[in-house]
């Protein structure tokens, strides 16, 4: 088969079947990336491009939204705190892990994450009788990971760089030293992926180097701690780190997205950011400190007391804006890993298969491997070309005509001079000898004795297309092979029957908590089955009875109407259905009437019978979301995070239709969502004499709102009182002030403020504990003071 029959969509789906996210690829080009047409951009690995739509709708959203500094407490600045926090919250779903076990700390960059790491890891010199701290890393390392030992050479510390090779090579059979009590803390870095190569590490080395199996852990006593550098990775691959919990994980997010650029983040094992210590102090990172003594508590948060100053807060909204379009586009990385490796394997497929017309091959390629499986590859593919004499042509050369061609490739040696010496066979004498011919990192200098000084690399992201691999395969076709093209038929054939493993060892997990990923809910839980009834009657006289329960309202939006029932059902987390949606905006962070007052004209109702919760508003056709997911329709979820009185709750995504309802109805992006029901949120303070622990919906404090007519009917009372000019102002009446209260549970008959001093009541055969009075309800009544509350 000649080349040009090669170079076909047909040839590429024999040898790979995924390709794109859908039947509308590309069209999805066209109106995101149209900014490339007539470019071919095979430069994802220094940075991916962002889609129109990312930027559209981050422009819409710092022009719609006044966000503040996040370090003051007006409503602005809360704002932009909660969806700070909403991101933070939205990066550890994305690797598969909680607030629990990570903490997410906002950086300038992924250099800026390892510098951090450097500057506060707590580095031990040698001592005598004991030994000090060892920084390790992999020679395929970026120079900004080597160049932590700038930092420990002057601090006493073993620097000790290690082959890929050596750490299993010469790993023991079991931990070492378990019995040992040493606690010298050791670092070792390696990538996840290499940005010189593409190969995948063994995430299993962040558990082998912590349990000391492998080398250099196993021969030296100490904690040993891991940093994972996963920028590389994770800009088209999965990471789970429920899989390899690593101790540090710098990310860039430019790399992952196109933009924000000047952005990164650090992740700390919550379990390990105790060892690091500070130094500097900056703004915001401070409990306490004294400008005349040398007096300073850091900050508890974590995230805080890394954050040095007002970290760059319109970028980290834009990171926001960055998952949409990701997962919008692709459906995940899973989708992205598959997409992005089947390109990259047919292109080097093809390319070390090329052949002069002399029979003699065209392109030198630097791997370990042959791309038989994304578990082990990933999407970026390095070479040399050369030419009919087996001589190397110089990357430079190659840059300039990929240049003409509008091809956009890189050249040189990446920041990685330990791959780049690797593969390329160059000493270190040699690397002094082309110092001193002139050449340093950057340059055009490509060959120095006839020898290489870097190569060339293509690599591929999620909107990369089969078009390019085409267009750059002609590309070297027509420029650097002498005619008639050839074909090595044998290589192509038996590369064709490597087994490729498209699942992979870290493909497909069942993700946990995965922004964007489909989730599967389970049968809701079935409500207790117990009612409370109202007992509005009036007795012959026309006066209700004594300690009567008037009026029983659900709210099932949390900051929407209320939805009043004669009795109802109490379920596991109060009465069923109550708070158990709430609105979010675009960007994932609650809405409260605080933020948006019109969430009150929203009026929903539980219909029991159909299992559906309608919304309903003036002007607006009224839609419904089911209560409950049938199991026979076995329908997916979209599963989220988000933020509840500062509580950390997991939710399900209600789909399109409501979210589309809310945004045309509140006049901006709005999404509807629900507790998740595998999801337990447990209350505070655990109520005394409570036989269990309480479990709330997406309520503030406690599972039962109540108020006491006498109560509102003093205050109204002591209120008109006081009223010097009661001209345009007007006492609310009862029903108003209960309906701003939002109580669930409305009574009546008793004296007034007589429920503070209750300790429980029952209602029917259902027993109620008092937990404490709401914020609100103090609020009401904080102007009164204790005599006038006691007449």
């Amino acid at each position: 088969m000649d080349f040009q029959k090669l170079c076909t969509f047909e040839t590429f789906k024999q040898v790979w079947k995924h390709y794109s996210y859908g039947e509308n690829f590309d069209d999805m080009i066209e109106q995101e990336f149209k900014r490339t047409k007539g470019i071919t951009y095979l430069d994802h690995a220094a940075t991916t491009l962002y889609p129109e739509s990312l930027i559209r709708d981050y422009s819409q959203d710092i022009s719609r939204n006044v966000y503040g500094n996040p370090h003051s407490h007006n409503p602005s600045s809360r704002l932009t705190h909660d969806t700070i926090e909403r991101v933070r919250y939205r990066i550890l779903q994305h690797f598969n892990v909680t607030p629990e076990e990570y903490s997410v700390i906002f950086t300038s960059g992924c250099t800026a994450a390892l510098k951090l790491v450097a500057e506060s890891f707590p580095w031990r010199p040698q001592a005598e009788g004991e030994a000090g701290s060892h920084f390790c890393y992999l020679t395929d390392n970026h120079t900004s990971v080597v160049g932590i030992r700038g930092l420990t050479s002057g601090r006493g510390v073993v620097t000790m760089p290690v082959s890929p090779q050596e750490v299993e090579n010469r790993a023991k059979d079991a931990a070492q030293g378990e019995d040992v009590v040493c606690e010298t803390p050791h670092l070792f870095c390696y990538p996840a992926q290499s940005n010189f190569s593409g190969r995948k590490y063994p995430l299993s080395h962040v558990k082998g180097i912590q349990l000391r199996r492998l080398y250099p852990a196993c021969d030296h006593e100490g904690r040993w701690f891991v940093l994972l550098d996963a920028a590389s990775l994770v800009s088209c691959s999965p990471l789970n780190l429920q899989d390899c919990p690593a101790d540090f994980i710098p990310i860039s997010f430019y790399k992952m997205f196109g933009f924000p650029t000047g952005l990164g983040a650090l992740l700390v094992h919550n379990d390990t950011a105790g060892i690091l210590k500070k130094t500097y102090f900056g703004g915001g990172t401070a409990a306490a400190y004294l400008s005349g003594d040398d007096y300073f508590v850091p900050a508890l948060n974590i995230s805080d007391r890394f954050e040095d100053g007002t970290v760059s807060f319109l970028e980290i909204i834009a990171v926001n804006h960055s998952f949409n379009a990701l997962y919008r586009i692709t459906g995940g990385m899973h989708n992205i890993q598959q997409h992005t490796f089947g390109l990259a394997r047919y292109t080097y497929m093809l390319l070390s298969s090329l052949c002069h017309g002399n029979g003699r091959p065209v392109a030198l390629i630097y791997t370990e491997g042959q791309f038989e499986s994304p578990s082990t590859q990933g999407a970026i593919l390095n070479f040399n070309l050369m030419d009919s004499h087996g001589q190397i042509i110089g990357y430079s050369q190659v840059d300039i005509m990929a240049s003409l061609y509008n091809i956009h490739v890189r050249t040189g040696c990446f920041c990685n001079t330990g791959a780049c010496q690797f593969f390329l066979g160059i000493t270190d004498q040699q690397m002094r000898k082309n110092l001193q011919a002139g050449h340093v990192c950057g340059d055009s200098i490509d060959l120095v004795d006839g020898q290489p000084t870097g190569s060339v690399r293509v690599s591929f992201g999620y909107m990369s297309t089969f078009e390019d691999c085409q267009k750059f395969l002609n590309f070297v076709a027509e420029c650097f092979i002498e005619k008639p093209v050839t074909v090595d038929q044998d290589r192509l054939e038996k590369l064709k029957t490597v087994t490729a493993a498209p699942q992979g060892l870290r493909e497909h997990h069942q993700i946990k908590i995965s922004n964007g990923e489909k989730y599967k809910m389970d049968e809701l839980e079935k409500p207790i089955e117990v009612s409370l009834r109202g007992f509005g009657d009036k007795n012959s006289n026309g006066y209700r009875e004594a300690h009567t329960l008037t009026n029983i309202y659900i709210y099932p939006i949390k900051s929407c109407g209320a939805y009043e029932v004669h009795d109802w059902p109490v379920g596991p987390l109060g009465l069923l259905y109550d708070r158990g949606w709430m609105v979010v905006n675009g960007n994932g962070v609650c809405l409260s009437q605080k933020r948006e007052q019109r969430l009150c004209l929203i009026h929903p109702q539980v219909q029991l019978p159909s299992n559906k919760l309608l919304l309903q508003a003036s002007g607006m056709d009224t839609i419904s979301v089911p209560l409950e997911k049938n199991t026979q329709m076995r329908t997916s979820y979209q599963v989220c995070q988000s933020k509840v009185c500062g509580d950390r709750v997991e939710t399900v995504d209600c789909g399109d239709e409501a979210a589309s309802w809310l945004s045309d109805f509140l006049g901006q992006p709005c999404r509807l969502i629900r507790l998740s029901p595998d999801f337990t949120r447990e209350m505070k303070k655990r109520p005394s004499g409570a036989a269990t622990s309480t479990s709330l919906s997406l309520v503030n404090e406690a599972q039962y709102l109540m108020i006491n007519r006498a109560s509102v009917e003093l205050i109204q009372k002591l209120m008109s009182c006081r009223e010097v000019d009661s001209e345009g102002d007007q006492i609310l009446d009862t029903q108003n002030v209960i309906s701003r209260f939002r109580a669930n549970l409305v009574i009546a008959g008793v004296e007034p403020f007589e429920e503070d001093n209750w300790s429980h009541l029952i209602i029917g055969n259902t027993r109620f504990v008092v937990s404490v009075e709401d914020a609100r309800w103090l609020e009401w009544t904080r102007k009164l003071g204790p005599e006038q509350k006691n007449r």
